[in-house]
């Protein structure tokens, strides 16, 4: 019954004229007024993300960056890959493309924004995110409460169950996986795991994973290139299915709901996560000297995840001569491909990266929880009250490793497109702001200046606590 509740408003929410047109309208809008800060700015936003921090207690541009990525990077580069090309067709790699394309422009918008109207803590640090822009730009603190409820049920109940189902499904392929033991064994330590440090005992275990992750991040291309240049004969025709499939839009508007453009939007959006208002609470709390230099790295984190480490998994998947079909969607599929090419170490290789990717997935999405919560109170939650969400958070977790396939991707799909449709609007709505901000960055640049931002620059009316 949950299932079909959950199922009935997502598909009104993903219907042609919701989710995907403001998503694809949303970015393309930010790429044309931006005039094109994805492309023009791209080598800059590599540049700020070396950028050090005026206080060395505060968060660098490449530390907000971290959050941000570790939240993105995640099972839905591995698993989200597969269950689109699977269920949608190879067609839809390509509009993941498009969304990372133009949703880099959107990434931009929204974190600049945050970045903007951001908060300052007792110590000098900074916080915020989209639920403080609503509130302090459109003067609606309502919806921003709405907001921040919405990414807490996102994050600590759809993501978080949905990396913990992913990562226990990796493991279908080993010899000693059994399906009515398994799932609840590998959910219970992962969730023992994930509350030993969102309890404060884990410190040393998110900064090993947290290391580890960029490295697995890296290797994980390296081997991407080395299928490539082992299947270089047939990269041609799999580029030829891939836009073939793109762009068979009699198969796309005969069945929109499970095409190729239905399944890229979907799992583009929830790799990358652009224009859905998540990264910005952590770009929010990034220690820069303009707006701009954050929203060019959290536009960086977009390519990062689909152009580079989804890309990665799509080009292993379909040079390896595995049919995609329903019935091998999610891990089966990734598993035989690279079982197909390596011999067993595939199947080894892809547990191991599901298994550093999800766990700081889900310390990462938990991050945006807390920020959320304080937000809601007006005050930090106090010790039992944290003690008893941390906790549920946990069983979260375990709970996402024994339930349904269907019931985890349908409930993230559902929450992810609820973020989506209040937070496009409002950056659209606020998106002079962040232009105005470009326009000044750009001005200082060309003067030889490293720019440094004063909210009189762009006569900013509203009264910010960095900026003034």
């Amino acid at each position: 019954m949950l299932n079909k509740i959950i199922n009935s408003i997502s598909g009104v929410l993903y219907e042609p004229w919701c989710v995907p047109l403001i998503l694809l309208i949303g970015g393309l809008v930010f790429t044309i007024i931006t005039k094109g800060v994805q492309f023009r700015f791209f080598r800059e936003s590599i540049k700020v993300v070396s950028e050090k921090p005026k206080d060395s207690n505060s968060v660098s541009s490449f530390g907000a960056l971290m959050v941000s990525t570790a939240s993105r990077v995640g099972t839905g580069n591995i698993i989200g890959v597969s269950t689109a090309i699977c269920l949608g067709g190879p067609g839809a790699i390509f509009w993941m493309w498009v969304i990372a394309v133009l949703g880099g422009a959107s990434a931009f918008v929204e974190s600049t924004l945050a970045q903007i109207y951001k908060r300052k803590n007792p110590d000098g640090s900074s916080y915020g995110g989209p639920s403080y822009y609503m509130e302090t730009a459109l003067k609606q603190r309502w919806l921003g409460i709405i907001f921040a409820v919405i990414i807490i049920l996102t994050y600590a109940v759809g993501y978080n169950a949905l990396a913990s189902y992913n990562l226990q499904s990796s493991f279908g392929g080993f010899s000693f996986y059994n399906s009515k033991i398994t799932p609840a064994i590998i959910g219970a330590i992962l969730a023992v795991l994930f509350g030993i440090c969102v309890l404060g005992g884990g410190k040393r275990l998110v900064k090993v994973t947290g290391v580890l992750v960029p490295i697995m991040g890296v290797i994980y291309i390296i081997v991407a290139f080395v299928v490539i240049f082992m299947k270089i004969t047939v990269l041609p025709q799999m580029f030829k299915t891939i836009f073939q499939n793109a762009f068979d839009f009699k198969s796309i508007f005969g069945g929109f709901s499970g095409s190729c453009l239905m399944y890229g939007v979907k799992r583009g959006l929830y790799s990358n996560e652009a224009g859905m208002g998540s990264a910005p609470n952590a770009a929010a709390t990034a220690d820069v000297s303009h707006p701009v230099k954050q929203g060019l790295v959290q536009m960086l984190s977009v390519f990062i995840d689909t152009l580079l480490i989804c890309t990665a998994t799509a080009f292993m998947c379909l040079l390896s001569g595995i049919t995609p079909t329903a019935e091998i969607a999610g891990a089966p599929f990734v598993q035989s491909s690279l079982q197909n090419i390596f011999g067993n170490f595939g199947p080894i290789f892809i547990a191991i990266s599901m298994s550093l990717f999800a766990f700081t997935t889900l310390i990462g999405n938990y991050s945006y929880c807390e920020g959320c919560l304080r937000y809601i109170l007006k005050r930090e939650p106090n010790k039992v009250f944290t003690i008893i969400f941390r906790l549920a958070a946990s069983v979260i977790v375990f709970a996402g490793a024994v339930v349904s396939m269907g019931l985890v991707w349908d409930t993230a799909d559902l929450l992810q497109a609820l973020m989506v449709v209040i937070n496009v609007p409002v950056i659209l709505i606020l998106s002079k702001r962040a232009i105005d901000c470009l326009k000044d960055y750009t001005k200082q640049r060309k003067e030889g200046n490293n720019p440094v931002f004063k909210s009189s620059n762009i006569n900013l009316k509203e009264e910010t606590e960095f900026w003034n």
